[in-house]
């Protein structure tokens, strides 16, 4: 049962990552949680082995979903360029937090985000916008560390936040779906580094077959069939209207929010 809810997740996620510009974090994290709990991990090192485990599953996600997307020509490299620096920053302030934050924080922060981004996906409108173009250099710098700082505190890729900013300063959905791949693959590496790296001192609490926070069991069973099947989520994007998924997939994001706060009381 553990392994088919792994197997459940990676197919859900792959195809979220292509379709939404995410790298499924918000998938793989809560299912991650139950299995962990499952195999008795403790408490106070379980949410910071699901995020770290789940940013490096999706590395090659959001690698392959990249390459789909530019070859399309979909993808604004001027503005991955421009974000990835200070994002990889913030993954690095991430994983500093990660690495002496108490698990409620985490959880916390997992709320927060999620929050905010099943908000969006519920109440917000194609035609929201906060300018037509994207601001000058410091509000970009802005943008990619907060990208970058809320990606790896929750495990996810930071497409689900880039792709608001994109398209509350003009850019399309297309663009800022492909553009946000693009961005995932410099957080996913370098977080997943991080998470390892925050993670040494606590080894002796985590399951066998981890560096750091990241499980290798789960990167093994889950990796491959994520990166399988977000090709196809990255056609869909292309060629499908997404709005019933949108709130399927805020829905899922609210049932979630629901577990991790009771867990907090």
């Amino acid at each position: 049962m553990l392994a088919a809810g792994i197997v459940i997740g990676g197919l859900v996620t792959g195809i979220l990552a292509g379709l939404f510009g995410i790298g499924g974090g918000a998938v793989i994290v809560p299912v991650l949680y139950e299995v962990f709990r499952a195999l008795g991990v403790p408490e106070e090192v379980r949410m910071q082995l699901c995020v770290g485990t789940s940013t490096a599953i999706i590395v090659p996600t959001n690698i392959r979903s990249l390459l789909v997307h530019r070859a399309k020509g979909a993808v604004m490299m001027d503005v991955v360029r421009i974000w990835a620096i200070p994002a990889v920053l913030g993954v690095a302030t991430g994983s500093a937090i990660a690495a002496f934050a108490p698990a409620a924080l985490m959880k916390l922060m997992f709320v927060l985000i999620a929050g905010v981004i099943a908000a969006k996906m519920l109440v917000g409108r194609d035609d929201w916008r906060i300018s037509d173009d994207l601001p000058g250099p410091v509000a970009m710098t802005g943008y990619g560390y907060i990208i970058g700082l809320g990606a790896s505190l929750i495990g996810i890729s930071g497409g689900s936040i880039s792709n608001m900013i994109l398209t509350l300063h003009g850019k399309t959905l297309h663009a800022a779906v492909a553009t946000s791949a693009g961005l995932g693959v410099p957080i996913t590496i370098f977080g997943t580094i991080g998470y390892m790296l925050a993670g040494l001192p606590r080894e002796g609490l985590l399951p066998p077959l981890s560096i750091g926070f990241v499980s290798l069991i789960g990167f093994v069973l889950m990796a491959p069939i994520t990166s399988l099947v977000a090709g196809y989520g990255a056609r869909l994007a292309h060629a499908l209207p997404k709005r019933r998924l949108e709130i399927v997939f805020a829905i899922f994001l609210l049932s979630v929010m629901v577990r991790f706060i009771i867990s907090l009381i």
